[in-house]
């Protein structure tokens, strides 16, 4: 399999407060990758820096002088150097963040967050995406007329993640899609990160808990206070005790 993303010695201060320390992490095309880590950990400085928020974040600081923020390293796409790219250009380019609680228009009805989504998409392509979603979701379908404000917390995730399918993407960032869902509902999801899979989208995934992930995933690293102490396939992540007791509850 070929290296999609590549990030090499991340290195990100907000002021002098480390959040990533010389962090790597490769996601190879078709594969789900995990990111484990309590909270804190630095997942989602990991998961902002990959979709380009974080440069966002930057500029505003900058502009109004607030936090200084730093941002060292090297992340490749598909070959390219996109650190520095704008978090829209990054979206061109097939990297799509699917954001813990993800930002949703609460007035507009379930299937109007999706066009919405896709404007940046010709309207037949938009269409098509919708269908997947609905066929990932079919609880979306049904709810579709519905205000997402009024959805319940499960289904404002499957929108989210609906939202960010919408836009195309060649890789999937998902910031803690399972948090705070039914353990019902988390097995539903986990098993929907698999056909996203199937749709020939590649997924990178952060989660505190990994048991319910840990069925569908190739790959696994661990990380604390910003910094890699473990990676590995599925096997080697089962089969390390700290693991099983940090991130399995075994």
């Amino acid at each position: 399999m070929d290296t999609l993303l590549e990030a090499k010695n991340l290195m990100v201060f907000f002021e002098n407060a480390l959040a990533l320390n010389d962090l790597s992490v490769e996601v190879k095309t078709g594969e789900i990758v995990a990111v484990l880590g309590s909270n804190s950990a630095g997942k989602t400085t990991l998961m902002n820096t990959l979709s380009g928020l974080i440069v966002d974040m930057k500029r505003k600081e900058d502009r109004r002088g607030g936090v200084r923020i730093t941002i060292m390293g090297s992340l490749t796409f598909k070959g390219e150097e996109v650190l520095f790219l704008k978090p829209s250009e990054r979206v061109k380019r097939g990297i799509v963040l699917s954001q813990e609680r993800h930002p949703i228009f609460r007035d507009s009805d379930v299937l109007e967050n999706l066009k919405i989504a896709g404007y940046l998409r010709p309207r037949s392509e938009t269409r098509q995406r919708i269908e997947m979603v609905f066929t990932l979701f079919p609880v979306l379908h049904n709810l579709r007329k519905r205000r997402a404000g009024l959805l319940s917390g499960g289904e404002q995730q499957m929108l989210a993640i609906g939202i960010a399918l919408v836009a195309r993407p060649e890789l999937l960032l998902m910031d803690e899609p399972l948090l705070g869902l039914s353990p019902m509902l988390q097995a539903d999801l986990a098993r929907a990160i698999k056909k996203i899979r199937d749709e020939d989208i590649t997924i990178l995934v952060t989660e505190q808990f990994a048991r319910p992930i840990m069925p569908i995933i190739d790959r696994g690293y661990v990380v604390e206070n910003g910094m890699l102490v473990f990676q590995g396939t599925r096997s080697e992540l089962l089969e390390n005790p700290e693991v099983k007791a940090a991130y399995l509850g075994v």
